[in-house]
């Protein structure tokens, strides 16, 4: 399947989501309800096949987080990039996609630990190299009041 092919699979299944030829590959954002809705479509229709989350992560853009989730069809050689962003900085939650891709268990502890992105539906979501008295150091508003380093 081509990207205008995968392109027209997408907005079949969401419609308003925005859409973007990236430098390697084809960059979709939904709204967070819409994300794991789209991944499991993705996954299980034949035609898309997107089988292996080979990564996920999350960015803060100061105004919201994203996480962002690389998706490969190993039957079909394409891959697609999902986005989606927070709508609530205080109290951020997005589905798991732990259900459809189980690597998708370690990525969201950590995405969790780093920036506080919690995960709806993850079977073990605790903090994963972090104590419970940190914040979460990937924040571009965290401080640390006690290894200080200033520019």
């Amino acid at each position: 399947m081509d990207n205008d092919k995968l392109k027209e699979k997408v907005l079949s299944i969401v419609p308003n989501a925005e859409i973007v030829n990236g430098n390697q590959y084809l960059e979709v954002t939904v709204i967070p309800g819409k994300l794991h809705e789209l991944a499991k479509q993705l996954k299980e229709n034949p035609e898309t096949n997107f089988d292996f989350l080979f990564c996920q992560s999350g960015v803060d853009y100061g105004d919201s987080l994203c996480v962002v989730y690389h998706l490969e069809s190993l039957k079909h050689k394409q891959s697609i990039v999902l986005k989606t962003k927070t709508p609530n900085r205080e109290n951020p939650i997005i589905d798991s996609v732990y259900d459809i891709w189980k690597a998708a268990e370690y990525h969201e502890r950590e995405i969790y630990d780093l920036l506080g992105i919690k995960f709806r539906n993850h079977p073990d979501l605790r903090r994963f190299f972090l104590e419970e008295s940190w914040g979460y150091p990937l924040r571009k508003d965290f401080k640390d009041e006690i290894n200080i380093i200033e520019k």
